[in-house]
């Protein structure tokens, strides 16, 4: 959640487009009104106000699901006012998710039965599974050292400077130093070698990203595993690994089963996906899944019986989560969203979907190419992503070519690279089933009027003062945008 501050004028009104059909005085816009007001009235004022959000379909920004079938909201609404927390009265539910973690536990190759027998959580996105599988890991490090007799006061994580902003709100909310392996240009993701390299005895993992945010791209999960086997050997460490699946989790297992990332890698002892990423499910849904009970401890989790029976919990948020005693399973109306995906789609559905993607994501990537202004950094494989820089000789910037291009409704992300490779400054799309060939092409289009815009402006020799203007009319053109 974003952080609100209060206003220094409480009292600023209020006002509704259709104000007179419904209510004759303005409303406090910090204040809880005095009095009620229709609720056609409320719904006008709200409705009224949320046009100027953008349109999610056109936000390339984000991963985030922005279409499910009306089947699929409908089975949202009718349990939308399940506080999920009591599986005595909503053991359906229960049952839903415990299939749900089975199959993604499937999905990723966890061994099921004997010896080892893999565990799962639902939460609240990856935000939380990777809260939850952070303090495992910390947990169990520090149980370590403890039986050891060492210090267990300064425990740190490995990634890449790649890594989702989450890994560093756990780092600084649970006290974990971060080692991040900066990133160098061409190379966007993390190197497995220089990642072992930093391992040492305060290691609690090493965290591979498996679909980077930047650009895409899968980390070498089986490089990083191979190198650290070698490592533990030789100083007696048993340092584990995590896999941020977010993105990739649902992707990999469709289009590339041969890739070994998963649990098939002797040291990858938990991973984390995103459901309403490519799991195709509206915001709210993560899981994380250990290989066994024993990367669990068994401390982390909280037993209540005062809504009835024995609760075991394990989550950061408790009115929505229970543990069952094979896997820990958290839910809502989004859980739901999600076995109904499961069984509506199925593993064929899914690779159709995923393909059809990784086609639109080609077609946007030509295009792109085809204007002779940028170089694409994302490769073929990995996240339906398409992350491209301006070239060298160019004399725009990604930031001028993101704000002109909100002019045609479009929302595409400009952002700097990370350290080592901070200047290189980039745009990314992100490929959802939402975004069709039409789209693609479409964007295309209007990037290529953007660039014209601009290169006719840059052709006149005195184009400073004119580029400035061109500019502000941009700024201009924004601020009138959208105006009822």
């Amino acid at each position: 959640m974003v952080v609100s501050s209060t206003a220094n004028d409480p009292g600023e009104s209020l006002h509704a487009t259709f104000g007179s059909r419904y209510v004759r005085s303005s409303l406090p816009r910090f204040k809880l009104p005095e009095n009620s007001i229709p609720r056609e009235a409320a719904y006008q004022i709200i409705s009224d106000e949320l046009m100027l959000d953008g349109n999610p379909r056109l936000n390339l920004a984000s991963f985030v699901t922005t279409w499910m079938e009306p089947e699929c909201d409908r089975l949202i609404m009718s349990a939308i006012n399940k506080n999920y927390v009591d599986m005595d009265e909503y053991p359906v539910t229960t049952e839903l998710q415990n299939r749900c973690v089975n199959m993604i536990a499937h999905l990723f190759n966890a061994p099921i039965g004997g010896k080892e027998t893999a565990v799962g959580v639902g939460t609240v996105g990856s935000s939380e599974a990777i809260m939850l599988a952070g303090l495992a890991f910390k947990r169990k490090w520090q149980n370590k050292r403890k039986a050891e007799g060492k210090p267990y006061d300064k425990p740190n994580i490995v990634v890449g400077a790649n890594l989702q902003v989450c890994w560093e709100k756990f780092a600084r909310y649970f006290e974990v130093e971060l080692k991040e392996v900066n990133l160098r240009e061409g190379l966007y993701i993390m190197d497995p070698v220089n990642a072992v390299e930093m391992v040492d005895g305060n290691t609690i993992c090493v965290v591979a990203t498996f679909g980077s945010t930047l650009t895409g791209e899968f980390e070498d999960v089986k490089k990083i595993n191979e190198l650290l086997v070698e490592k533990n050997k030789e100083t007696g460490w048993d340092t584990p690994i995590h896999v941020d699946a977010a993105s990739g989790g649902f992707i990999a297992p469709f289009l590339y089963p041969e890739l070994e990332w998963d649990f098939r890698l002797p040291l990858v002892k938990s991973i984390n996906v995103s459901g309403h990423k490519y799991g195709l499910v509206y915001a709210g849904v993560g899981w994380v899944v250990w290989r066994n009970k024993d990367d669990l401890p068994e401390e982390l989790i909280f037993h209540i019986n005062y809504l009835g029976a024995d609760q075991p919990t394990f989550t950061l948020n408790f009115s929505k989560g229970n543990i069952h005693r094979f896997l820990i399973l958290a839910g809502s109306s989004q859980i739901i969203a999600q076995y109904y995906q499961f069984i509506r789609l199925g593993f064929e559905g899914y690779k159709d979907i995923i393909v059809n993607c990784m086609d639109n994501a080609k077609s946007l990537r030509q295009g792109i190419e085809e204007t002779g202004k940028f170089e694409v950094l994302s490769k073929d494989s990995g996240v339906p992503v398409v992350a491209f820089a301006l070239k060298s000789t160019s004399e725009h910037t990604v930031f001028e070519i993101s704000e002109n291009m909100r002019r045609f409704g479009w929302i595409i992300p400009a952002y700097t690279m990370p350290p080592d490779a901070e200047h290189v400054a980039v745009l990314r799309v992100v490929i959802r089933e939402d975004f069709c060939r039409s789209l693609a092409e479409r964007l295309v289009s209007d990037l290529r009027k953007v660039l014209v815009d601009a290169e006719g402006v840059q052709a006149d020799d005195g184009g400073s003062e004119k580029k400035a203007k061109y500019w502000r009319r941009v700024v201009d053109r924004k601020k009138t945008s959208g105006v009822c």
